[in-house]
């Protein structure tokens, strides 16, 4: 049974446990011989690592991926915590708990979906309809959906993510669709609910939440696009052109090609999709940062890919 969680290490701790290798290179020092930079993880999340001795030995029995039993001590290096692992070996994964390496969502799952499938059958277009039958029947999908994570670190990175970070936008969505007149509003949920799906495949998220080879080769964007059409040539008469606003939608939800978008938004229901996923990715995020602070600071440390510090407020006295 796990002890101790990265949240809980300090300065001076002693390590006896397991932790995910979630990263793992091989480096070299001055002298020419061969040390190991690791990353570890589990629930509460990742910490750096450093194994000095046996490098060859271990580099060719434990993976990426794999659950690893660890001893060593924490040390300070360049202001962040480090762990010096003495002694690090497999751990088969029979015999630990899953639930102890993988964050995960604190809503209940079931219940979300459902209120998820309440909107797609709310829908008046029968074309859309019928799609998302065929999406709630692929009993793998409604798995991996359920299971998925939004992202690797920045939002919704956890067990769940994705459901919960769809769920998000396509309420945000409907509200959005009834004040601007004009809005087609069963394309803008269904394209709300599919931009992110291929997120199922991008990531793998077993023992740890990373990419996967499918998902560093292809992205999302074409493996959602890639399952859509899957879906549609089951669907006889699916018109083309509803079709290729769906497809548009998915593929440029970034906003923008430097941002991975193979085009920009050119609809309203795309660009609306875009803005949305915007306002649910970024406030997820700061606000995991924030809960991440000290919490008697009324700002927060530096957030250095968004470049700013975040005002909390002061406490209460």
């Amino acid at each position: 049974m796990k002890k101790c969680f990265i949240d809980q290490l300090k300065v001076g701790d002693t390590v006896d446990d397991i932790f995910v290798l979630a990263e793992k290179t091989l480096a070299r020092k001055r002298n020419g011989d061969n040390y190991l930079n690791i990353t570890l993880a589990d629930r509460t999340g990742r910490m750096k690592g450093v194994v000095w001795d046996n490098v060859e030995s271990i580099v060719q029995s434990v993976h990426s991926g794999d659950f690893v039993h660890i001893t060593g001590g924490i040390a300070e290096y360049k202001g962040m915590l480090q762990l010096v692992a003495k002694h690090l070996e497999p751990c088969p994964v029979e015999t630990v708990n899953a639930a102890d390496f993988l964050p995960a969502t604190g809503r209940d799952v079931e219940k979300m979906f459902a209120r998820l499938t309440d909107l797609t059958a709310a829908m008046t277009d029968k074309d859309l309809k019928d799609l998302f039958a065929l999406y709630w029947a692929d009993s793998d999908f409604v798995d991996r959906f359920k299971k998925a994570p939004a992202a690797k670190m920045m939002h919704h990175a956890y067990i769940g993510g994705l459901l919960e970070h769809t769920l998000s936008m396509t309420l945000l969505a409907d509200m959005v669709a009834g004040h601007y007149n004009g809005v087609n509003r069963d394309l803008l949920i269904a394209g709300t609910i599919l931009h992110d799906a291929g997120k199922i495949r991008e990531f793998e998220y077993a023992t740890r939440i990373d990419y996967s080879d499918e998902g560093r080769l292809v992205s999302h964007i074409v493996i959602a696009v890639e399952m859509l059409q899957e879906k549609l040539i089951q669907l006889e008469g699916f018109p083309r052109e509803k079709a290729d606003l769906l497809k548009h939608m998915i593929i440029s939800h970034h906003g923008e090609r430097q941002f991975g978008s193979p085009e920009p938004p050119k609809t309203i229901e795309a660009v609306l999709l875009h803005f949305i996923d915007e306002i649910d990715s970024k406030v997820n995020g700061i606000r995991e940062f924030m809960a991440r602070e000290d919490p008697t600071e009324p700002w927060t440390a530096y957030h250095r890919l968004l470049e700013r510090h975040f005002y909390r407020g002061k406490p209460p006295q």
